[in-house]
């Protein structure tokens, strides 16, 4: 047997630290778990309701010092989760955090598959402030697609070009779109183009993260999509190696004219370094209902299974946990 030469170990080997997804996955697992029972009720209040209090409770229990920058609050009317809100213990690290109990609401009160419970963690001050600015126009690729995607390129080229940066014809790639009247244009463009689309009902996390893995059948994801949405996807881009950029995109004079009064410059394209600063971002989500990303949530004989995904930037990781959980812990005799 021939042992491979010996390296110098890297300082995440010799100093290995604290992975804190570890401890948020039982945040976003608890959401899933909760907010399952109304999969497919038509209540996407009751179902967000039940996903914001699990979250929040076991966030509490967490050793670090988080500040909500992104939460439920002024969207969503909620009393948790909102934002300037502290959570966890205190204790450990200073870090903002971005949470969406549920991305897909709508999603989960149908039964439709892409609802996952999501949680985006960086560096205290660390992520941008869109200053209620709610939509950014956005694409996402893979690493295929660094400095050669361009925001302010027809998206024909931007297709052709990661085309072929993959070594692929324009007929293989396949784009994520939400499926939403103000992106007509932009679908009949990309089928003009010679490319396939993937049209989203919702779960614009989910489709940005496609866009950038590896052993994904998406391979870009563009359109108009939350602000919130965008921040929380760059924090998973940026530890896939991937690429985002996004320009905030106003909904009316007055969301247009607090962003002059802020000091944003509409015209700029941001990328994921100017959405997350540094190199130290977590990102963590169950799935709710079934989809490309993870699974959703199973029950069957007394048993509750779930998947996650957690991403840390970092150190390059990239862990994928299925967790059984005893269904008596979590509903009681109900």
């Amino acid at each position: 047997m021939t042992l491979l030469d010996p390296v110098a170990p890297a300082t995440l080997f010799t100093h290995p630290d604290r992975n804190l997804g570890m401890e948020l996955v039982r945040a976003t697992e608890a959401a899933a778990i909760r907010s399952a029972p109304w999969i497919g009720r038509g209540e996407k209040n009751l179902a967000d309701g039940a996903a914001v209090d699990a979250m929040r409770k076991f966030l509490g229990t967490v050793d670090f010092d988080g500040v909500v920058v992104i939460g439920e609050g002024e969207k969503d009317h909620a009393p948790m989760l909102f934002n300037g809100e502290h959570v966890g213990t205190g204790n450990g690290p200073s870090c903002d955090i971005a949470v969406d109990p549920i991305d897909g609401t709508s999603l989960t009160a149908a039964g439709r598959m892409n609802a996952l419970s999501v949680i985006a963690v960086s560096d205290r001050g660390s992520m941008y402030d869109p200053s209620a600015v709610f939509y950014m126009d956005k694409i996402v690729t893979g690493p295929e697609g660094r400095g050669l995607i361009d925001l302010d390129l027809p998206i024909g080229e931007n297709i052709r070009r990661l085309a072929d940066a993959k070594g692929v014809t324009v007929g293989d790639i396949v784009v994520a779109v939400l499926d939403r009247p103000r992106h007509a244009g932009l679908i009949a463009d990309i089928r003009a183009a010679g490319a396939g689309t993937r049209l989203l009902l919702d779960g614009d996390v989910a489709g940005g993260i496609n866009a950038a893995r590896p052993d994904s059948r998406i391979d870009m994801c563009v359109g108009v999509g939350g602000t919130p949405e965008g921040i929380i996807t760059a924090c998973a881009v940026k530890a896939l190696g991937g690429v985002i950029q996004g320009r905030l995109k106003p909904k009316d004079d007055e969301e247009r004219q607090k962003a002059l009064d802020a000091g944003h410059d509409l015209d700029r394209i941001l990328d994921q370094d100017d959405l997350v600063t540094g190199d130290n971002t977590y990102f963590v989500a169950t799935g709710v209902t079934d989809g490309a990303l993870v699974a959703g949530v199973q029950r069957s004989n007394g048993m509750i299974r779930t998947e996650s995904l957690i991403l840390r930037s970092h150190s390059g990781t990239q862990r994928r946990v299925i967790a059984d959980h005893l269904e008596s812990k979590w509903y009681g005799e109900d």
